[in-house]
């Protein structure tokens, strides 16, 4: 299906005489249930990748997400649009029984169905698992929740600022000294949203051999302490708490984020012989290059509160773009560090494609971002931005169901849709 949202993007690639860019999940359909951001942020995966997501919403409210953050016409916004590309939006209200049975009818339609109620809510509503498994066996259903179903703490509700505190997370986070720091971004959705993502199209896979389809589980809590990753592994060792290094590197010295004369940037030394470059080539100071005690990273790591106050001052006399260079020339690992907005308007971004312009009846046009994934040499394509509330229900109920004109206009009426 092409959808009018892409002709630019078509008419680019016939253009250049490339083939359009073959979807992996082209033909299987995404029924999302889900609302905030680890479910949303899985289905927009699972449609960056091709699968058809038709997203449920109340009629009258939407995902709660249409209400949080900067507004983009009049039902959307930044929050909303950044979860929810490549999705159509199908207004029913799931309380109602007549709405439950439409969600019944377009679950046997579906290849994956994706939902986070709190808990027991689902299947009161008559679109629990076990349910939907005898309408469809082969329907792949995923249930994120904020703990795991079978344990004492399922029926609390999941947020991600809470299990970044249960986790751990925030205690990675800010420099020495400092209290509990939490994730600029929702880390714990996001990652819920991309573990999730995998193992639904893992139980894809499985379903080619098996023809049956698998219940996916997933728990916030579970999904944050994964994220820990090697402090969680470096805890364990040690029996307590990793010390915080803010920007800096907990072995790797000097590894982080440093003031040059005119703005901030990163430099990552990553061995003795790129240390030996970095003072001499760099700095010129071939002084601390023979210093005994920074030698090893082993030493430099050991004597950090010695060598990083030599190495601030030095870098602070000199300009950025200077430093950056000689940084280049020497084989150093190394960046600016920029705002957002200066990010997301780079030329490194801009070149690669990676915000687009969306046609919106609304707001005109709309920016979001592309899918970061890339196959055979394409960056998949923005198929359809963000929708509109409910812009899509007499499409896909027509199509899918069959309704004709008069049924959804009652269906609308009676407030079902």
């Amino acid at each position: 299906m092409t959808h009018e949202h892409s002709k630019p993007l078509e008419a680019a690639r016939h253009a250049s005489n490339k083939p359009p860019v073959r979807l992996p999940l082209e033909g299987v359909r995404v029924l999302d249930l889900s609302r905030v951001l680890a479910g949303p942020m899985c289905a927009q995966a699972l449609g960056d990748l091709g699968a058809e997501v038709i997203k449920i919403e109340h009629p009258g409210r939407g995902d709660d997400t249409r209400d949080w953050g900067l507004r983009v016409g009049s039902r959307n916004t930044a929050y909303f649009n950044s979860a929810n590309r490549n999705k159509q939006s199908v207004g029913i209200d799931l309380q109602k029984p007549e709405g439950q049975r439409i969600a019944r009818m377009l679950a046997e339609k579906s290849d994956v169905l994706i939902q986070n109620f709190k808990f027991g809510g689902i299947d009161r509503m008559g679109l629990g698992y076990q349910e939907l498994k005898a309408l469809n066996p082969g329907l792949v259903y995923c249930s994120i929740a904020g703990y795991r179903s079978d344990g004492p703490e399922a029926a609390r509700p999941g947020y991600d600022l809470v299990v970044q505190g249960e986790a751990g997370l925030m205690a990675l986070n800010g420099e020495e000294g400092q209290g509990p720091l939490k994730f600029g971004v929702a880390a714990v959705d996001m990652f819920t949203g991309m573990y999730a993502t995998q193992a639904i199209i893992a139980a894809l896979f499985d379903r080619q051999r098996t023809g049956v389809g698998r219940h996916v589980e997933m728990a916030l809590y579970d999904c944050g302490l994964m994220i820990t990753a090697y402090y969680g592994m470096e805890a364990l060792l040690m029996g307590g708490d990793p010390p915080k290094y803010g920007n800096a590197h907990p072995s790797i010295v000097p590894y982080g984020v440093f003031d040059a004369a005119d703005g901030p940037l990163v430099i990552t030394v990553g061995n003795n012989a790129q240390f030996q470059r970095f003072c001499t080539e760099v700095l010129e100071r071939p002084d601390l290059a023979a210093d005994e005690r920074f030698a090893t990273n082993i030493g430099r790591a050991r004597n950090r509160h010695v060598l990083l106050p030599e190495l601030r001052a030095e870098l602070g006399r000199r300009p950025r773009e200077l430093l950056l260079a000689r940084l280049t020339a020497a084989g150093i690992p190394c960046g600016e560090v920029l705002g957002l907005l200066e990010a997301l308007q780079s030329r490194r971004s801009t070149e690669a494609g990676l915000v687009v312009g969306m046609p919106n009846p609304e707001a005109g046009q709309v920016q979001v971002m592309a899918p970061p994934y890339r196959l055979d040499g394409e960056r998949l394509p923005v198929r359809a931005g963000p929708p509109l509330l409910s812009q899509d229900t007499e499409k896909v109920l027509g199509e899918l169901l069959d309704m004709d004109a008069r049924r959804i206009a009652g269906l609308r009426q009676d407030g079902v849709l």
